[in-house]
């Protein structure tokens, strides 16, 4: 395994390489493969980037004809038959259905970039500048989506104040017995608190990097209700939990909200190519032309794979799949948690976004290096990297699924953490 090219010259910001240190030369579906031919299970799917596995042959064929055919590679905020092929069927399957007469904006091709400009939107439409974010948020790494993040690591990466944002307790952050839906709305509307009405209220259904710390319906409703009462956007962050990774289209589908603004990224290209969207309400959809723009906003291959992909949707046997994924996890992880002493880890997650969350400092870390080293792609999460997220294709055929959790429970068994709280009950 030669890396010495990438010590050599790459800068020291590289950080999955250092977890996994292999040279990767190919991936199929639910594997990675590297450069000596070993095969390794992906629950890290690109950061949920590739929901759908790598190199689906349904997508794949779509982006090689395309670009056989010399088709658009390039083409700014143009009309092209691509774009119009993708708005037609994400309004079919997507929009039309869930009765959201949201527009769709193009925005440059990472998450950051929707985020900053859904940030820019409401602060436009209310003339306020301050977003509430909530603790355990992750939304980017450009200035705007990193102010709203909580990680104290990466926002000191910033160099400069990060200012304009007000932090509220996520759900559960206090524990069970505190409702901080309700208390923010005292603090809120308090007009001794120090805390005035927000632009907009800026929140994951699920948070991914935060934790894999789930918003309840009745919470997300409650925050929903107290930024119409403070005329104050809702902006669902959906870039990690969206586009299936909740087991549905969306991570708040079935919990009766209507957000202002949606950010999506990730999965939505279908193949891991670049490609975001922010879907705003019409009301709020008050740009001038080119106000807001960017170069890399009219990728067309990801418009080609991104249309393939809704393809799924539309799909009984793949929502079967999904399903019957989410009801695995749902029936593995209590039994790999219940190997471990009470207490030293529990289960998290909801669908296809998954966490174990351990008590001891280093378990995390020391079943994710375990897991590696028989087989297993995963990663860590939360604000003392405590998490062990899962994050596996989400309609992986049943047998992958299984050697994927096989490989974590006897990871869980034997990850050699200091602390000792993995000891097998």
């Amino acid at each position: 395994m030669d890396t010495s090219i990438f010590e050599r010259r790459e800068s020291s910001v590289r950080s999955y390489c250092r977890k996994y240190p292999a040279v990767f030369s190919a991936a199929k579906g639910s594997y990675l493969v590297d450069e000596d031919g070993r095969r390794y299970v992906d629950f890290l799917c690109g950061a949920g980037a590739v929901n759908y596995g790598h190199n689906p042959p349904r997508l794949k064929e779509r982006l090689i004809g395309h670009l056989a055919g010399d088709g658009l590679v390039q083409a700014l905020d143009l009309h092209t038959v691509e774009k119009r092929r993708f708005l037609e069927r994400f309004e079919a399957e997507v929009l039309a259905p869930r009765g959201l007469p949201h527009r769709v904006q193009f925005t440059g091709p990472t998450g950051a970039n929707a985020v900053e400009a859904a940030l820019k939107i409401a602060r436009k439409a209310t003339g306020r500048t301050t977003i509430a974010a909530f603790t355990g948020g992750y939304h980017g790494m450009s200035l705007g989506a990193l102010a709203a993040t909580g990680n104290a690591m990466k926002r000191r990466g910033a160099g400069v104040p990060l200012g304009d944002v007000v932090r509220l307790p996520y759900d559960g952050y206090f524990g069970p017995g505190i409702d901080t839906a309700a208390l923010a709305r005292e603090m809120i509307l308090d007009p001794a608190s120090g805390v005035d009405a927000p632009a907009a209220f800026l929140v994951e259904p699920i948070q991914g990097e935060g934790g894999v710390n789930v918003a309840s319906g009745s919470w997300l409703r409650a925050i929903a209700a107290l930024a119409r009462e403070v005329g104050a956007l809702l902006i669902v962050d959906d870039i990690q939990s969206g586009c299936g990774r909740s087991g549905r289209f969306f991570g708040f589908d079935g919990l009766d909200v209507a957000p202002d603004v949606i950010c999506l990224s990730k999965s939505l290209s279908g193949y891991g190519l670049p490609m975001s969207v922010v879907l705003v309400a019409p009301e709020f959809d008050g740009w001038k032309p080119g106000e807001h723009n960017g170069t890399f906003r009219g990728s067309t291959p990801a418009f080609v794979t991104a249309a393939a992909a809704l393809d799924y949707w539309a799909d009984a046997a793949f929502l079967a799949r999904v399903a019957a994924n989410a009801a695995t996890l749902d029936a593995r992880l209590p039994a790999i948690v219940a190997a471990l002493p009470p207490g030293a880890c529990h289960a998290r997650g909801r669908g296809l976004l998954r966490g174990l969350a351990f008590e001891g400092p280093d378990d995390a870390e020391a079943v994710s290096r375990e897991a590696f080293a028989c087989g297993l792609v995963v990663e860590t999460c939360g604000g003392h990297g405590e998490v062990v997220k899962l994050m596996p294709q989400i309609d992986a055929e049943a047998a992958v699924l299984e050697e994927g959790l096989d490989i974590l429970a006897r990871a869980v068994r034997k990850a050699p953490a200091a602390s000792g709280h993995l000891r097998a009950a």
